[in-house]
């Protein structure tokens, strides 16, 4: 990954501006990608996740093999965690195990932001077919 900033970092280092990185436009959500397979050797992925007031996430889901980490960086998300959901505003911390159902929604009037770890990494090879599906299927 590189910017128009000329850094000299170590090599394996990333440095992005705010608001950099790779963006997919999923309806009323918007992923934005810091790192992943090529930049972490599939290690972890980093993204952000914005939601638009009042609208639903990707739908409750589990991923058999990955953990997942969010964290709100903006306003009250609203995160299904198994059979619970749990409103959560900016600072909150949430670790999902593998295989546990989970989904975020936005329920306020305001937008919301979630940074999120997924591991082991890989998440952003999905976005191509995530995007299509949201696209055909409606968000």
């Amino acid at each position: 990954m590189t910017s128009d900033i000329k850094l000299n970092l170590p090599e394996g280092s990333i440095f992005l501006p705010p608001n950099e990185g790779r963006k997919y436009n999923i309806g009323t959500m918007k992923a934005v990608f810091k790192a992943d397979e090529e930049e972490t050797q599939e290690r972890y992925s980093v993204s952000e996740w914005w939601l638009e007031p009042n609208s639903n996430g990707p739908g409750a889901h589990l991923h058999e093999a990955n953990d997942e980490i969010f964290y709100v960086i903006e306003g009250t998300a609203s995160l299904l965690v198994g059979e619970e959901w749990i409103e959560a505003s900016r600072g909150a911390f949430f670790m999902i195990p593998k295989n546990t159902m989970h989904d975020f929604a936005n329920r306020s009037n305001n937008r919301i932001g979630l940074l999120n770890f997924f591991i082991p990494g890989g998440f952003e090879r999905n976005m191509p077919s995530i995007v299509k599906w949201f696209e055909e299927n409606g968000n």
